[in-house]
C-alpha cells in the first residue's frame, strides 16, 4: 500500500453533470438548468465584482459622507514625554545616551520610526538629547526646561 494506491471510497465521487446537452440529457433543454430570464441566467452572470448589490443603489452611496480626507496628509508615530521619562525611571533608556526614533522603537514606545513626533503630555525630569521629525510646542518647552535639546531630523 502507498500513495499511488489510493481511491475515494466507493460512492464519495460522481460525474460532473454535463449541462446544455439537449432536452433529452434530463438536465439543460432550453435553460440548462439556470431558471429563466433574468441576470442569473447569462453568460458571465458570476464574474460580478464581490461589492455588486444586485442593481440596487450600492452601500458607499447610500452612506453619507462628510468632511474631506487629505491623500497628502503626513502620518506620525507618536510619543508622549511621560512615557519617555517613565522608560528612564525604570531603567531601560539611558540619560546620557541621545534619544533616537529607532531606540524608541526597539523599545515599544512606538511601532513605526519612519516619521516620529515627539508629544507633550507627562512630565520629565531628566536632561536628554532628543531627535525626532516633529516636536509639540509643549513637548520642546518640557525637553528644554529639564536641560535636554530637541532636535529636528531632516524628512529624507
Amino acid at each position: 500500500m502507498d500513495l499511488s494506491n489510493l481511491k475515494p471510497a466507493e460512492g464519495a465521487t460522481h460525474s460532473e453533470q454535463r449541462l446544455g446537452r439537449g432536452e433529452g440529457s434530463g438536465r439543460g433543454g432550453h435553460s440548462s438548468t439556470r431558471g429563466t430570464k433574468g441576470q442569473s441566467s447569462r453568460s458571465g452572470a458570476k464574474n460580478r465584482p464581490i461589492w455588486f448589490e444586485g442593481g440596487q443603489m450600492p452601500l458607499f452611496r447610500r452612506i453619507p459622507k462628510h468632511g474631506f480626507n487629505n491623500p497628502l496628509r503626513t502620518e506620525y508615530s507618536v510619543a508622549n514625554v511621560g512615557r519617555i521619562q517613565r522608560l528612564l525611571d525604570e531603567g531601560r533608556l539611558d540619560a546620557d545616551a541621545p534619544l533616537t526614533p529607532e531606540l524608541l522603537e526597539e523599545h515599544g514606545v512606538i511601532r513605526d520610526a519612519e516619521r516620529v513626533k515627539i508629544l507633550g503630555d507627562g512630565v520629565l525630569d531628566a536632561a536628554l538629547e532628543v531627535s525626532a521629525h516633529a516636536f509639540s510646542d509643549s513637548a520642546r518647552e518640557k525637553i528644554e526646561d529639564a536641560g535636554g535639546t530637541a532636535t529636528v531630523l531632516d524628512d529624507a
